[in-house]
């Protein structure tokens, strides 16, 4: 047991999954788990463990923003060991060859601030995923043929962005899309040498306007979590 997380020693799974919405990990759970129980509730952030194809993994909840993820990414590994976290959420797009529904999988993932960033001072560090992990969703990506991008995103520290100058800039420079957590979970597994990806799926779209309906968002990312558990497994097939 942890400060933020109850679950019992040996409850976590070494894998896990992180969306930000602790709903969601709760449909992820139900929808794609063999078995799961309910291991932490503290504080309203969802927690399930169970199997998927004969494999133990988590599914637990890690909040809105990279202080939140840190909370929970730091814990999970710290006091339960976790070795590979996965990162699945929702994204908005930042190019116009992106569509609704898409998947995006970070390669890299820049930020201006992050929890960590007082450690590097005046580096510039530049977080990306495990190389094993990327492969894997790729591959599980194209086998069953959903429509996805590879490459940067943008980590950002704000919701509602007052920086279109710098929007402007990073659809310039290639960057897919942007959320709020996967740089932060990127240098916290670098530097605990553990594994980590981001999983995305676009729910709305920076340069049309276009947006799904919340309840969209919680429900209708199955590609993503199928993605997400094939790369940390291997195909169910």
């Amino acid at each position: 047991m942890s400060i933020h997380i109850g679950a019992k020693p040996g409850d976590i799974a070494e894998t896990v999954l992180m969306p930000g919405d602790p709903l969601r990990a709760k449909w992820a759970a139900e929808t794609f788990l063999d078995n799961p129980v309910l291991v932490n509730e503290v504080r309203g952030m969802l927690g399930f463990t169970g199997t998927w194809n004969g494999h133990r993994v988590t599914i637990h909840g890690s909040g809105m923003g990279m202080p939140s993820l840190s909370i929970y990414a730091n814990e999970l590994i710290r006091d339960y060991d976790v070795q590979t976290l996965i990162r699945i959420g929702s994204t908005g797009a930042m190019q116009d060859f992106i569509k609704l529904r898409d998947v995006v999988i970070a390669m890299t993932a820049s930020t201006m601030s992050t929890p960590s960033r007082g450690i590097f001072k005046d580096l510039s560090y530049a977080p990306c995923a495990d190389w094993g992990l990327l492969r894997g969703a790729v591959a599980a990506a194209e086998a069953r043929d959903v429509t996805t991008h590879v490459g940067g995103i943008y980590s950002s520290d704000v919701f509602y962005d007052e920086r279109p100058d710098l929007n402007e800039e990073m659809t310039r420079h290639g960057i897919l899309a942007v959320e709020m957590e996967a740089a932060e979970l990127y240098t916290l597994a670098a530097r605990y040498k553990r594994r980590a990806l981001a999983v995305l799926t676009v729910s709305d779209h920076l340069l049309t306007g276009e947006a799904m309906a919340s309840e969209d968002r919680q429900t209708s990312f199955g590609d993503m979590v199928q993605i997400a558990l094939e790369a940390a497994f291997g195909s169910a097939s």
